[in-house]
């Protein structure tokens, strides 16, 4: 019998947590369930019609477009993209050197992982984390610490706490503000501040992933990181359309920094594939430079289902708190509960009433205690699953 298998470091990881699942959806949907996922941050409302019109028209008539496209970024989706950073947040990347086109910002991520990291090297990697943020780590072969994003220190994590022999021994530091999965924000500017400090006297690249840059609500206005002094020297920032124009199917992002930075990630994916198809990046380039208005309203739809989804919970007794960003809702389970587990939780939650959330654990070690509520069903659903939730608590506070 051949014994053929995978690789060790393969084998190392877990199971991805939106694999699992997906695997208990199907198995609810093959009970006849009335599923209301709020599992994957998969966006439920299309993607805006002068996007779709771009594209549509880009592949019918510019026939070149179908061609492999210019690795790092066609010259127009990147003058667009630093136009738009120079518009939204203040900050000039020069669009040549200090721009690069990626497949989406979690294969950017990932990449990174592996054109930096040499095995055992460290990375400072949040928890509870985005999962490509420390899965990307393990698959280079590099090791993680974790910095524990508590909420008593409002989700933010504590730099004084990492040992210096782990930090003189670490090469990348992940942030992410807004943040997912704990949807929490930097309300203090100078947190950035200390993340640039810190990891320039370590020597370390500290990573922003501002996907949910555009997706805050009420007077909070999400930064770059270039946006503080001295970060051009030792950061990178990734973006995504993925959140804040619906486009998660369509695999579209990039990251922008320093040239030297970006090289290595350039160079790596160079080897690895062609880029962004060049029709994808003109529909990026009529997504950024047409109305921010369709932004404005999704942040609309999202912020008004976390109210209710907040407001409902709090009522049952589970904590969650209203946030001031991101698609999601970080809720904690009621004591009484948190002795079996959030992924034995939200498995039972899922087979008997066709709840899906996201388990905390799935995130990380401190993720325990918590799920992650993607706010991605119809505006009517969310009073259906809140009535779900509810005889589901009754009934396990009354075992």
């Amino acid at each position: 019998m051949l014994k053929i298998q995978s690789s060790k470091t393969l084998e190392k990881l877990p199971p991805y947590l939106f694999t699992r699942i997906n695997a208990l959806k199907k198995q609810a949907y093959e009970k006849k369930l009335d599923v209301i996922d709020l599992g994957m941050g998969n966006p439920d409302l299309p993607t805006p019609s002068h996007i779709v019109d771009r594209l549509c028209d880009t592949i019918k008539h510019h026939k070149n477009t179908h061609r492999y496209p210019q690795a790092k970024g066609m010259p127009k989706y990147r003058k667009t993209i630093s136009d738009w950073m120079l518009k939204r947040f203040g900050v000039h990347i020069e669009p040549e050197n200090e721009i690069l086109a990626l497949i989406g910002s979690k294969e950017g991520i990932a990449h990174l992982c592996m054109a930096y990291l040499n095995i055992g090297d460290y990375a400072l990697v949040c928890d509870p984390a985005y999962p490509v943020h420390f899965n990307g780590v393990l698959l280079a072969g590099a090791k993680t610490y974790s910095m524990p994003l508590l909420e008593k220190n409002n989700f933010l994590p504590d730099f004084s706490k990492i040992p210096s022999k782990i930090a003189q021994k670490s090469k990348i530091m992940f942030l992410n503000y807004p943040n997912n999965p704990t949807a929490a924000v930097v309300d203090d500017n100078k947190f950035w501040l200390e993340s640039i400090k810190f990891c320039k006297k370590n020597n370390i690249l500290l990573v922003s992933d501002n996907a949910y840059s555009e997706l805050t609500f009420g007077d909070y206005i999400a930064p770059s990181i270039f946006e503080f002094p001295g970060a051009k020297d030792i950061a990178l920032e990734f973006h995504s359309f993925s959140k804040t124009f619906n486009m998660a199917g369509w695999r579209l992002g990039w990251v922008c920094g320093a040239q030297k930075l970006i090289q290595p990630l350039e160079k790596f994916k160079s080897f690895l594939d062609y880029g962004a198809p060049t029709f994808m990046q003109l529909a990026g380039v009529a997504a950024l430079q047409g109305s921010n208005l369709c932004v404005k309203e999704l942040a609309q739809v999202y912020e008004r289902r976390m109210k209710k989804m907040s407001l409902g919970l709090q009522k049952l007794g589970w904590k969650a708190p209203q946030t001031k960003g991101t698609m999601y809702l970080w809720t904690g389970f009621p004591d009484f509960m948190k002795k079996e587990g959030s992924f034995s939780l939200c498995e039972k939650l899922l087979k008997e009433t066709g709840v899906a959330l996201s388990p905390g654990i799935g995130f990380g070690k401190y993720g325990e205690g918590y799920a992650r509520i993607s706010l991605v069903t119809h505006d009517r659903r969310f009073h259906d699953a809140l009535l779900r939730i509810e005889k589901f608590t009754k009934e396990a506070k009354s075992e």
